[in-house]
């Protein structure tokens, strides 16, 4: 019986290829993420791999018995893994704000001010970094002189990276 199971859970697996898409049902959950159940097969949903916005619990975005749809970004045969995503059938909204706000003045408010510059929050998912050299006109030698926590700030959009993740903003125009 127990080999009957393995051999169609390993028959699942080799089915499975990078970027197909499936359905499946949440099977468990744990701090790093959850399982899905793929037709007898247990896939990992890593919790980064959940949401383009932050997941302080794998239980805010899944439940267990809950039927979702997910993108195989990767086969392990040897380890006879597989590893699956929920967000990469959602558009990531780093690059909708790209397309939006590239080279705009935008409002931000100032979330922490470190020795390199300031974060300043722009979208509930993301923030940029406005470095040192563009707090002002002058330079800055400490941050906190131009910026402090909670600031609300007009910011440029000067760069967006998004293989990296990242945003540069200057208050500088």
């Amino acid at each position: 019986m127990a080999e009957t199971a393995d051999r169609d859970r390993r028959k699942v697996l080799e089915a499975l290829e990078p970027g197909q898409v499936c359905k499946g049902v949440v099977s468990s959950i744990e701090g790093f993420g959850a399982f899905v159940d793929i037709g007898g097969f247990d896939g990992l949903v890593n919790v980064a791999e959940l949401s383009w916005a932050h997941v302080d619990a794998v239980s805010d975005v899944v439940e267990v018995g809950q039927e979702v749809a997910i993108v195989v970004l990767g086969v392990d045969m040897e380890r006879e893994q597989a590893s699956l995503s929920l967000k990469a059938l959602c558009p990531d909204p780093l690059e909708e704000f790209a397309r939006g706000q590239f080279g705009r003045v935008i409002p931000g408010r100032v979330e922490r001010v470190v020795r390199i510059g300031a974060f300043v929050m722009l979208h509930e998912n993301f923030a940029g970094l406005v470095p040192i050299h563009e707090l002002a006109a002058r330079d800055a030698d400490e941050p906190e002189s131009v910026l402090q926590h909670g600031d609300e700030v007009m910011v440029e959009v000067v760069d967006i990276n998004l293989y990296r993740r990242r945003i540069l903003l200057s208050l500088r125009s």
